[in-house]
């Protein structure tokens, strides 16, 4: 099968390196221009790099225009298969094909469509990630599905463990769905729209503590914000610190939500709604990260006590 590959960083390379493996004639390797993106930096293999060593002439661009539909066109894909591409396709792009185009989307569809699928699905208490690879249409991720492959959410896992693990999936969800397609026994089914779930795209902001959510989604939340995403902070004493590791106490701690005190060999934060009344447990914060980039244990930086809160002041 004749195929064009839309791809970028780590996504875009595990893509581009299944078709090969798989035996199939990548015809054209479109890609963005390196990016600067620090958070993200264990994930920026390169396909330009990839294509190069393979032989696969490649495409630079920031976006699809004339010049990128026709190298595609004179291409002659079969079927575009895209993982990873930042910007907007118009239908005459994806509608080119035969086959017309795959998008490789790393969640559960129709659950988590947008941005950072996997980030947001241990966030917000889900059991599972995944791999859905369905046919792109005119909205964001609702194309009819050809192939999901799930994995579930383990108590201890972080987001960059779960990040790494649903790449994994790739190789063997698109040796499925290009079999299916060369085989002609594609069974493509509708997406339900009632069920769609949109993630917004994460920025700095996300990452800021909410002392009001219950310590069980507040562990969640510093498990999915692991290295490489910008890490979740709040402010001690006029500084912005960053909680690297936490657990849920063992007792339950009432007060003032951001009220945190050396307990159970860390610093337990009262949180939760209605904290007043001493019915939640805590988070315990055991590592944190000051503004100078020094790490330190929990118990030994919060010993005055104080307060966590949402600004310097």
């Amino acid at each position: 099968m004749r195929i064009v590959s839309f791809g970028f960083q780590t996504w875009g390379v595990k893509t581009l390196q299944a078709l090969i493996d798989l035996n199939h004639d990548v015809a054209l390797a479109v890609t963005h221009p390196a990016s600067d993106d620090s958070y993200k930096g264990i994930f920026s293999d390169s396909v330009e790099d990839l294509a190069h060593s393979l032989g696969i002439p490649v495409h630079l661009t920031e976006r699809v225009d004339n010049d990128t539909i026709d190298l595609v066109k004179r291409a002659e894909p079969d079927v575009i298969v895209v993982n990873s591409w930042y910007t907007w396709m118009p239908p005459e792009l994806y509608d080119l094909p035969p086959h017309g185009t795959l998008n490789l989307h790393d969640s559960l569809l129709p659950k988590g469509t947008g941005f950072s699928p996997v980030i947001w699905s241990l966030i917000s208490g889900e059991s599972s990630i995944g791999l859905t690879i369905h046919r792109m249409d005119e909205q964001l991720d609702t194309g009819d599905i050809l192939v999901q492959h799930s994995l579930p959410i383990g108590p201890h896992d972080t987001g960059t463990e779960l990040v790494e693990r649903g790449i994994d999936l790739i190789p063997g969800a698109l040796a499925e769905a290009l079999t299916a397609l060369e085989a002609g026994t594609a069974v493509w089914r509708p997406q339900n729209k009632a069920e769609r779930t949109y993630f917004h795209k994460r920025s700095e902001r996300d990452s800021l503590i909410d002392w009001n959510w219950p310590a069980e989604d507040l562990e969640r939340f510093v498990r999915a914000l692991s290295d490489p995403y910008p890490r979740p902070y709040a402010y001690y004493r006029g500084e912005r610190i960053e909680v690297l590791e936490a657990r849920v106490s063992q007792i339950r701690y009432g007060g003032t939500p951001g009220r945190v005190i050396v307990q159970e060999g860390g610093g337990a934060v009262v949180c939760g709604p209605a904290a007043y009344r001493g019915t939640n447990r805590g988070l315990v914060i055991t590592r944190v990260r000051a503004a100078d980039g020094v790490e330190h244990r929990a118990d030994e930086f919060f010993r005055r006590g104080g307060y966590l809160t949402d600004q310097a002041s």
